[in-house]
């Protein structure tokens, strides 16, 4: 279907239950079909901690590039920390004209996983700087929280159990980023971040300004309206696979703006190890559409495709692609029209 809008979906009955529950959950069904993206408002989420998060964030990327720089993401063996503009260049774009810090997940540096080598979890690295873990992950908590009830909505307006893919969630890489973008008097009508799909199950974001665009069935870029009461939430590519292409990753941008931004998604995602595929009941006669992948292989794959830390060390030996990894940019509204998904 084209769509020309998104829509704004109050969630307050889902979090609360009782009356109006049934009709939200029908409303995210919906969006996810036919749209790929939302804004959800009504999501009960303290906006001290959304305040606390702004000021950690605005703290941190004042700092001169020395102090941040010291806590640079390529120094990381599990992807956290610092990532300076340029750092990221998606398919076909150029570098990203922002700044970033990546977080997720905070297990201790004695957690299996991580003394294992798992290239995605363990401890987060966090900047020597006064009130910035704690309001952080705080906010942390509570995003991952709302994406929790979300997640269950996703699979009863599948008409399947709450649990199916809740299932697989205890500790997930689920990546929050702390993004800014500078003040840019010059800035053109370009993209600030390049189109793509996210990798992971969804995405809430959380951003302080106007810029977001997604792209319809037909190419046409739909500007997402700003609102600082609503979070953003979109379909990324592992429902895409799982539903079977009945949810679809839809592809967006951020424009260049003028003005300062930040912007701070979470990437809801299900454990590492969890195997992805179509699920039969989604299945038609010809056949799935997508094949299989491992969840944080898959995110680890795209990331390492548009990192430019882990370029370097897949072009030195030193790490390397699953062996069904997907080039960037292959899923999504945008790449079905494009080309069928295999």
């Amino acid at each position: 279907m084209t769509f020309t809008s998104i829509p704004v979906i109050d969630v307050t009955a889902l979090m609360a239950g009782g009356d109006g529950r049934d009709a939200v959950v029908g409303e995210l069904g919906r969006a996810a079909r036919e749209v790929g993206f939302a804004q959800i408002i009504g999501h009960g989420i303290d906006r001290t901690l959304i305040d606390g998060l702004k000021d950690a964030a605005e703290r941190f990327f004042a700092e001169p590039d020395d102090t941040k720089m010291s806590v640079y993401i390529g120094n990381s063996t599990n992807h956290r920390g610092y990532v300076p503009a340029g750092e990221e260049v998606f398919a076909g774009a150029t570098p990203d004209h922002k700044e970033a810090y990546d977080l997720s997940i905070d297990l201790s540096a004695d957690d299996p996983d991580y003394l294992a080598g798992n290239p995605l979890l363990g401890p987060n690295r966090w900047p020597a700087l006064d009130n910035f873990a704690g309001p952080v992950t705080a906010y942390y908590d509570a995003i991952f929280g709302l994406g929790r009830v979300i997640l269950r909505a996703f699979a009863e307006t599948l008409g399947e159990s709450p649990d199916l893919f809740d299932r697989y969630v205890t500790t997930p890489p689920a990546q929050l980023r702390m993004i800014h973008y500078p003040h840019d008097p010059s800035a053109d009508d370009r993209p600030g971040i390049g189109a793509h799909t996210d990798y992971e199950v969804f995405t809430l974001l959380l951003p302080t300004a106007p810029g977001l665009q997604v792209v319809n069935a037909e190419g046409t870029w739909i500007d997402v309206p700003y609102r600082d009461d609503a979070f953003v939430l979109n379909i990324g590519d592992l429902l895409e696979i799982w539903t079977n292409g009945i949810f679809t990753a839809t592809s967006h941008r951020v424009r260049k703006v003028a003005e300062e931004r930040y912007s701070f998604p979470l990437f809801f995602n299900v454990d590492y190890d969890t195997w992805v595929e179509p699920l039969d009941r989604f299945v038609g006669e010809d056949g799935p559409r997508y094949d299989g992948v491992r969840a944080g292989e898959h995110l680890f794959a795209q990331t390492a495709q548009s990192f430019v830390y882990l370029r370097r060390r897949l072009a030195d030996g030193e790490i390397a692609l699953p062996d069904n990894a997907r080039p960037l940019y292959s899923l999504g509204r945008e790449a079905q029209r494009s080309a069928p998904a295999v």
